[in-house]
């Protein structure tokens, strides 16, 4: 019988670097999609309050040491690197670790490097630290988190990734050979 390795989304693919911006894996967490039961939305804030964090509203995270919780559409979140035993029986869990390829973006020119790949105003004003959008990068889907001034993390299906890091790439090359010809 054959050995599997086990192997994460990104092996091989990452990290890359051009032009001051920085494209890495992020560190392996658990990933749960939470859903809280009908009529249960309170108790799950306050299951959610037990560790720190909260129920997030459209567009909003909770970040507490490692543990996050990014909303991800109407009545669903992903809670990351934290155990979602407080959730039992006040909300549907489902594992979706090995489903989601984690990716960090982050240097001065991130929101530039986005900018050519995502439909929306990254700019800090508009689109704040702890801020999460459900949206397009270019052609395939994602989960994106402004983690800090100058750093994204972006989630797609683990199907994507490479795609996914390819088009960032590009647009990280481009931008870098843009600043070189200046």
């Amino acid at each position: 019988m054959p050995s599997l390795i086990a192997k994460s989304a990104c092996d091989g693919l990452l990290p890359l670097s051009e032009g001051g911006v920085t494209l890495s894996e992020a560190a392996p967490a658990r990933v749960t999609s939470v859903a809280p039961f009908a009529g249960q939305e309170k108790a799950t804030d306050a299951a959610l309050k037990t560790m720190g964090l909260g129920w997030p509203k459209p567009g909003q995270s909770f970040t507490k040491d490692e543990a996050q919780i990014l909303w991800t559409g109407r009545g669903q979140a992903f809670l990351i690197s934290a155990s979602p035993a407080e959730l039992d029986g006040v909300a549907a869990l489902s594992d979706q670790s090995d489903g989601w390829a984690r990716i960090r973006l982050e240097g001065a020119g991130a929101e530039a490097v986005l900018a050519r790949l995502v439909p929306l105003d990254l700019r800090t004003a508009a689109f704040p630290t702890g801020s999460v959008a459900r949206t397009g990068l270019n052609h395939m889907m994602m989960v994106l988190h402004r983690a800090g001034a100058e750093t994204f993390d972006i989630m797609v299906f683990r199907s994507m990734t490479a795609s996914a890091v390819h088009e960032l790439h590009h647009a990280m090359k481009a931008l870098a050979a843009r600043a070189a010809a200046l």
